[in-house]
């Protein structure tokens, strides 16, 4: 891949500059040279096109948020969604505070949360040691309190907060508790009380290959009584509203209940993904297809974010308040869709950017940070 060397002109100019930037980063690893090794002759129609052309093409269309393609009419390997209607349940799970997609999984709309969710939450453990040696604080919703998930949480040395569901236990137990015990009691308004504490709990599970273990775990816990609604009507009978948390953290109850809260960011990834790349609808009728769509859609979203954090401070760029991250949205269509003119001279390639853009700079000094970069 040809070094780019970018300048600023007055020339006439097209659109998509920005996948040079999105080559540059595929260009720092063996991705092309190992799609081309894959031996898919019998189910490929035109041979003569070499695997990583393809998939680099498609990777491409995702990074401009178009990943629809034209021979979409079956709907086979889909099945009802909890919603009620055909589609997905993809399980992913991201890292750090800037939402990197670490991994991801395509499920059958009606396939249980919790299946086969130990394997992919082992896989993702395993995949976030590859990444960082810091410490993990894995975060999950109680579609998967399951005693096999703390176990595996555990036994991996894992920090976590899991949401628990309440299953059988009554909430007016667990008020009558928060009422004797809690010490942390706050009135923000009449005829509404909020509870926040720990209590502690049994729980068994068994490892891999091995014996039935027994621990005790911290239960935290946030129980709302309410006897007046927001609109200032009394209540015949008080509503109770009980969140509790599993959680092997040393912090304050309520560091604990912000730190589980603040994974509804990450609703705000889903929805990059589903909006702003335009995956919501996976395009072909075959689930094994869609299956490596979804794993091409993990390459070309990082890809994205990387972008995104690399422009942040960058010349031009500046904003009045500071920013964490780029929204993907933002970053193609500033960075990925900037027009250009692009011609060859002297055995270089030559990428043109109009002066009047403001993004300019930060495309070049993006490009060229990951250009420059070695491995």
């Amino acid at each position: 891949m040809k070094k780019i060397k970018i300048e600023f002109t007055n020339e006439r100019i097209i659109p998509a500059s920005g996948l040079a930037v999105v080559g540059a980063i595929l260009g720092k690893c063996d991705f092309v040279k190992r799609c081309n090794r894959m031996d898919v002759t019998p189910n490929r129609s035109q041979h003569q096109i070499k695997n990583g052309d393809v998939l680099l093409t498609y990777i491409g269309l995702l990074t401009m948020g178009k990943p629809a393609y034209e021979s979409v009419h079956e709907f086979d390997g889909v099945s009802r969604t909890y919603k009620g209607y055909d589609g997905y349940a993809p399980i992913m799970a991201y890292i750090g505070t800037e939402g990197y997609l670490a991994n991801c999984e395509l499920r059958e709309g009606k396939q249980h949360c919790q299946k086969h969710t130990p394997e992919f939450l082992r896989e993702t453990i395993r995949m976030c040691r590859e990444i960082t040696d810091e410490p993990l604080l894995i975060r999950l919703d109680s579609g998967n309190d399951a005693a096999e998930n703390i176990g595996i949480l555990v036994e991996a040395g894992c920090h976590f907060i899991i949401k628990r569901n309440l299953r059988k236990e009554s909430k007016e137990d667990w008020l009558k508790m928060a009422q004797e015990h809690s010490k942390d009691v706050e009135t923000p308004r009449d005829g509404k009380t909020v509870y926040i504490g720990s209590d502690w709990k049994p729980v068994s599970y068994k490892p891999e290959d091995g014996e039935e273990k027994n621990i005790t775990l911290r239960t935290g816990y946030e129980i709302i009584n309410r006897t007046i609604d927001k609109y200032g009507q009394f209540l015949l009978e008080g509503d109770t509203e009980v969140n509790t948390w599993w959680t092997n953290l040393g912090m304050t109850d309520r560091e604990v209940i912000g730190l589980y809260h603040a994974h509804g960011e990450c609703e705000q990834f889903h929805s990059e993904i589903k909006t702003d790349m335009d995956v919501e609808r996976l395009p072909s009728g075959k689930f094994e297809t869609n299956e490596l769509v979804l794993e091409l859609t993990i390459l070309a979203y990082n890809i994205l974010r990387m972008i995104g954090q690399e422009s942040i401070g960058r010349k031009g760029t500046e904003t009045k308040h500071k920013v964490r991250r780029r929204r993907l949205r933002t970053v193609i269509g500033n960075m990925i869709m900037m027009a250009s003119h692009v011609t060859e001279h002297a055995r270089q390639l030559l990428i043109g950017l109009g002066r009047s853009n403001i993004w300019r700079h930060a495309f070049a000094e993006v490009y060229t940070a990951f250009a420059d970069f070695q491995l």
